[in-house]
């Protein structure tokens, strides 16, 4: 197992020790609801996988009913290196329904992470396009003393190619527990690849992702 995958398939306790939100909704009759936020975190990590170090990351979400559209996007602080590669830029397009009260939500997102001064943001061509378009389904307990969440993702089209130019359906499986110490909000997560996917530097099965979140409200 060479050290890029030995990273991959580390189990990470993840503590932001400097972030912080804002959020501003609204509503109206019809239940329509609009969020806007913004997060900075003293390193991102994806799915267990180390991005970049402190980023700023912006979220705008509006929801009515059942239906949710997001676009979240993170920017480190590094800015354009061109002996280095690309900056970390990214932006997420996420489009979901939960169905009513049965836990149950699906979901498409467009994963964009190219960065600063990669190919054309809207080159959508199979072969040439830098998104990554992902799949999601998500389920939680109907248990409220035990709501136990889980979730399937897997990259259907785009750059996820393999040598011969095929989509290797790369997947992400992730269960999150979320449960509460006094004034604290905590959240364990356990993410697994459940097969080969270069997409996250994995030859076979995998645990890639072990977190602990905490946050609570400070007057």
């Amino acid at each position: 197992m060479n050290s890029i995958l030995k990273k991959a398939v580390a189990a990470v306790i993840t503590i932001s020790f400097c972030s912080f939100g804002t959020v501003k909704a609204s509503g109206n009759e019809n239940g329509a609801k609009f969020t806007v936020q913004g997060d900075l975190v003293s390193s991102y990590i994806w799915r267990g996988m180390y991005q970049t170090g402190v980023s700023f990351q912006p979220a705008l979400a509006f929801g009515i009913g059942g239906f949710s559209l997001t676009a979240w996007g993170s920017t480190d602080f590094d800015g354009y290196q061109a002996s280095e590669g690309l900056a970390n830029k990214e932006i997420d397009l996420t489009a979901a329904y939960t169905f009513g009260n049965s836990g149950l939500t699906l979901s498409v997102a467009d994963l964009w992470w190219a960065g600063q001064g990669a190919n054309k943001y809207f080159n959508f061509k199979s072969h040439e396009t830098a998104h990554h378009f992902e799949a999601g389904v998500a389920y939680t307990l109907p248990l409220e003393k035990f709501p136990l969440s889980m979730a399937w993702y897997t990259m259907f089209a785009g750059l996820d190619k393999d040598a011969g130019g095929g989509q290797n359906y790369s997947s992400y499986v992730e269960l999150n527990y979320p449960f509460s110490v006094k004034c604290v909000d905590l959240n364990i997560t356990c993410g697994v690849v459940p097969y080969k996917a270069p997409q996250y530097y994995t030859n076979g099965f995998a645990v890639t992702n072990v977190a602990l979140k905490g946050t609570t409200a400070i007057k």
